[in-house]
């Protein structure tokens, strides 16, 4: 998919695990003030990558550099009889925020999940501080639920 900004969507191949990962180890530290174990995150995106049924990464492309990405999971509704894809990793490169990178993803992530007649909807989470993230979520119509995500999680982190 072309963009009239000067780059493309495109879906990620093997070629771009190492990039993904880098940004999904420097979207923890802005994000969480977390530091990641790099080949556990490396690893973890080669299987995404590997496995189209565990999700996929889209990346935005300019001048054949990668200059942001995101991911989706896939989570199977029994109350609406098909697919919830969950939004994850969303990284655009400083010095191309704001200049429609992430919007050019997100149209293109949801008119796939449109064009597969199986999903019925797109979810994603976000630091409840991060009121910049979540005014660009709004603008693209995303709504604040009521819900809170809770979690249990036992593989450690790097800095844990």
């Amino acid at each position: 998919m072309s963009s009239s900004t000067g780059f493309q969507v495109r879906p990620a191949g093997p070629d771009d695990a190492e990039i993904i990962a880098q940004f999904n180890c420097l979207l923890a530290e802005e994000t969480e003030h977390t530091r990641l174990d790099p080949p556990t995150v490396l690893a973890g995106v080669k299987q995404l990558l590997a496995d189209p049924s565990k999700g996929r990464y889209l990346v935005a492309e300019e001048d054949g550099k990668v200059i942001g990405q995101l991911a989706h999971t896939r989570e199977w509704s029994d109350w609406r009889n098909g697919d919830l894809w969950w939004i994850q990793s969303v990284y655009v490169r400083q010095g191309h925020r704001g200049g429609g990178v992430f919007r050019a993803l997100y149209e293109h992530l949801e008119a796939m999940a449109r064009e597969s007649g199986q999903v019925v909807g797109i979810r994603l989470y976000v630091e409840q501080h991060n009121e910049k993230a979540q005014s660009a979520y709004q603008r693209l119509g995303l709504a604040k639920t009521d819900y809170q995500v809770m979690q249990k999680v036992w593989l450690p982190l790097a800095d844990s």
